[in-house]
């Protein structure tokens, strides 16, 4: 009797970093590896010695020994391909964002509960070492109460597959808003949204998107609690970045520039009469890999990768910031423990959704829009 999970991760560009975490994670006993590139297919098996390579998702599905899926292909196929795998009662992960259409979330949202198996979204940006940092400073309420968060993720996407040109911001912009949504523990519930900038004419062909920017103002369903987010994908010369500020009462944590130790800034508590001290300090972000078994902790750093077969959207991310290991253990633990994952269906739908909304919202010349729930 097979002891462990069989996993299989499909799209091996990106995906590849995945590859030997789930080999070397102590409860999974089997890797299958698929790809429609037979090159890559073939690197990726050599390299980690792995015999069983598929170069179809229908296989990887249809597959009886295979429990869960990890899915690292397009954006346009993470919806279809995530229903497929729920479908066929095997867990499944799926790297950002979960769909681009509301109605794609709920039907993700409906196949989940039908099948009863595990759909978590493996967000990086909520398992980085400065998400951490900073969700140890709420926790232990040295933040106090939150008053404002705001979020922002510049990326230039000129030289990536074809589907990504002219992608409305907003539709991949949960690497922005799910810090913001997790510290918080709230659901955005309505939205306004303005594009900003010019598209070149061929841009906007693909999807009818005129806007290279956007930026949206939440309210969360916390009292009087709303967040900003900035998301460009085009004509923007500024590097990549991925950033979230958390201001609160009694400390504010800003996390701005990929490559720079995080602001924490403290004041006094307020004293009738008296002005309060602030401080500042550059804390550096700890490695988390004390969260993680040891055969994996390795991974949270960068160097465990080598210098080859390296892909745009891990060198541009900085390597994510220490979060892979942790994505792929929750993954893991919650099909083993029989619960869901902190990244479930319901919650990575209201992450998403606050995209959709707010393109939605641009469209419309900055109009409200009300976010759906899921459940």
């Amino acid at each position: 009797m097979t002891t462990g999970l069989r996993i299989a991760v499909v799209g091996l560009g990106f995906g590849a970093k995945f590859v030997p975490i789930y080999l070397d994670h102590p409860d999974v006993a089997s890797v299958t590896i698929c790809d429609k590139d037979e090159t890559r297919l073939s690197a990726v098996g050599e390299r980690f010695n792995i015999a069983r390579r598929m170069t179809d998702v229908a296989e990887v599905i249809a597959s009886p020994d295979i429990d869960a899926v990890h899915l690292i292909s397009g954006i346009p196929d993470h919806a279809p391909q995530a229903i497929a795998v729920l479908n066929a009662g095997k867990h499944c992960a799926s790297t950002v964002p979960m769909a681009t259409s509301i109605a794609d979330l709920h039907a993700i949202v409906e196949a989940q509960r039908r099948s009863g198996c595990n759909y978590m979204m493996m967000e990086t940006a909520v398992y980085t070492r400065q998400f951490l940092q900073a969700r140890a400073l709420r926790d232990s309420g040295e933040l106090g109460r939150i008053q404002f968060l705001r979020g922002a993720h510049y990326q230039d996407m000129e030289r990536w597959p074809s589907y990504w040109a002219g992608l409305p911001p907003m539709w991949y912009a949960t690497h922005a808003i799910s810090p913001l949504l997790a510290i918080a523990g709230a659901r955005a519930t309505k939205v306004h949204c303005f594009g900003s900038g010019e598209m070149r004419t061929e841009l906007q062909q693909q999807y009818g998107n005129p806007f290279p920017i956007e930026t949206a103002i939440y309210q969360l369903d916390k009292p009087s609690l709303s967040a900003e987010v900035t998301r460009t994908l085009f004509h923007c010369a500024r590097p990549y970045m991925e950033s979230f500020v958390i201001y609160g009462e009694n400390a504010c944590y800003e996390w701005q520039m990929e490559d720079e130790p995080p602001a924490l800034f403290r004041a006094s508590p307020v004293m009738p009469g008296q002005v309060r001290q602030q401080t500042a300090e550059r804390p550096v972000a700890p490695d988390r890999a004390d969260l993680l078994p040891q055969q994996i902790g390795k991974y949270t750093r960068r160097f465990v990768y080598g210098d080859d077969n390296r892909h745009l959207s891990f060198e541009q991310g900085g390597g994510h910031h220490g979060s892979h290991p942790h994505l792929v253990h929750e993954f893991a633990r919650s099909i083993v423990e029989r619960r869901l994952p902190w990244i479930d269906a319901v919650t990575a739908a209201n992450w998403t959704a606050a995209g959709i909304c707010a393109h939605e919202s641009a469209m419309k010349g900055g109009a409200e829009v009300v976010a759906p729930t899921f459940g």
